[in-house]
């Protein structure tokens, strides 16, 4: 085996290891492309100020304002009390009765807020405090509200339903021909089997906790305050969807003067949230502030990760595994969609994984004449499977906020979110290699 592949290898487990151990990928991603230099024979300071802050920057050139707009639009619905309303009145149509009605009905209101362009990180913060007292009224474990949040959260919302504002659905329109409604029929495929899988997985973990004879006890805090019960005065319901709705429209739909693009639907969403909810908001500027610094993580993240996939991009190594993905005996498709979850697996992050699936291989799929759509499509269902890994600082930070740990709740997340978007796959690639061709 060429001494490049087995420093690409190492540099994978390496990454791996020390995440899983608690290091940052801010720390350990430059680490990782010294261990790659070193075994590919490259000169350590080129690269680091070659390839990978070319990656980092280039990526952040890209998609910046994107995050920033999305953490700001996502931070005015949170304080406007918008997110608060449209949950209330989804509990209030789904109902409470029964244990699996309290499951569906916490998967119904993190799938409408993801969809309607509001960050993950935030929704979080918003459902716990909403599903607390109702897994404590219906006395349900507290770690079945992981499978409930993660159903609704992430798969469908981040990478399947056709036109959603989520970063992994607009990533790709910047590398090719495609929208956010690309493959619209693979994505609803997609969408329906997690459906289906979350539904039976709902009953199964619900019996089965029925059968340990499972009680509510009261979680750990979580961090940042999270799980304090919210309260006030909150907006009309209706009049809470609006900024929803001109988002998924300005983003979907070519207006006159208006191009699609997202960051100005997003703009444009908080815009309608400071105009429809202005007196809900106690400190205007801190809720302002406060968005636009939730953007520096994620974003930094991602190009950290992106980085060091440029980095690898640039060896021999990489050039190695690419031709053998890309001569697989097998349809295109299906090595680039095995590509994207060894990449996201890898990274534990599914924009980073899908980043640099983007930047180094999707123009050579493309070049093979296959359509920009279905690439478009399973390449980010793809980014969406297996990232979600113990490893995943998305996976950490929602546990550590709902106050539950991997021990016992992490397999909600891997069957939920893990298995359910694997068997999906399964179904998508075929109809979208008939849609295709």
């Amino acid at each position: 085996m060429d001494w490049s592949v087995i420093g690409i290898i190492l540099s994978l487990a390496f990454i791996v290891v020390l995440a899983l151990r608690g290091w940052h990928i801010i720390v350990i991603a430059p680490l990782a492309v010294i261990i790659v230099s070193i075994f590919s024979n490259l000169n350590i300071p080129e690269t680091m100020t070659g390839p990978y802050m070319k990656g980092f920057v280039n990526y952040a050139g890209k998609f910046y304002l994107i995050f920033l707009a999305g953490s700001i639009f996502g931070k005015f619905m949170e304080d406007g009390q918008a997110a608060r309303s449209i949950a209330d009145g989804i509990l209030k149509v789904i109902g409470k009765e029964s244990p699996l009605r309290v499951l569906l009905a916490i998967s119904v209101v993190s799938l409408c807020l993801t969809y309607g362009g509001v960050s993950l990180f935030v929704v979080i913060f918003t459902v716990i405090p909403i599903a607390r007292p109702l897994f404590k009224e219906a006395n349900l474990s507290w770690h079945l509200f992981m499978a409930a949040f993660i159903f609704g959260a992430a798969s469908l919302t981040m990478t399947m339903l056709p036109g959603t504002p989520q970063i992994q659905n607009i990533m790709p329109t910047k590398y090719m021909a495609s929208t956010t409604t690309s493959a619209p029929l693979v994505g609803l495929m997609g969408a329906f089997v997690v459906t289906t899988f979350n539904m039976f997985y709902f009953r199964y973990i619900l019996k089965k906790s029925k059968a340990r004879e499972e009680v509510y006890e009261e979680p750990a805090a979580g961090v940042l305050g999270a799980g304090a019960p919210a309260s006030g005065p909150m907006p009309n319901v209706w009049l809470s969807l609006v900024p929803l709705l001109i988002v998924l429209l300005l983003l979907n739909i070519d207006l006159p003067y208006v191009k699609r693009d997202a960051v100005v639907a997003l703009t444009a969403g908080a815009l309608a949230c400071i105009i429809l909810f202005w007196k809900y908001y106690a400190k205007k500027l801190d809720t302002l502030n406060r968005g636009a610094l939730n953007t520096v993580v994620p974003i930094v993240n991602t190009c950290a990760d992106v980085g060091y996939g440029m980095a690898v991009a640039s060896t021999v190594g990489f050039k190695v595994v690419s031709s053998w993905l890309l001569t697989l005996p097998m349809n295109p498709i299906i090595s680039l969609a095995v590509a994207t979850n060894i990449m996201a697996a890898i990274t534990g992050s599914a924009s980073g994984g899908l980043g640099i699936v983007l930047e180094t291989l999707v123009p050579k799929y493309l070049a093979l004449g296959l359509s920009p759509d279905l690439i478009h499509r399973i390449a980010a269902m793809s980014s969406g499977a297996f990232d979600a890994m113990p490893h995943n600082g998305v996976v950490i930070t929602i546990l550590a906020v709902a106050g539950l740990t991997h021990a016992n709740a992490y397999k909600h997340i891997f069957f939920g979110h893990v298995v359910a978007t694997t068997i999906a796959l399964f179904f998508a690639i075929p109809l979208g290699i008939w849609i295709y061709g």
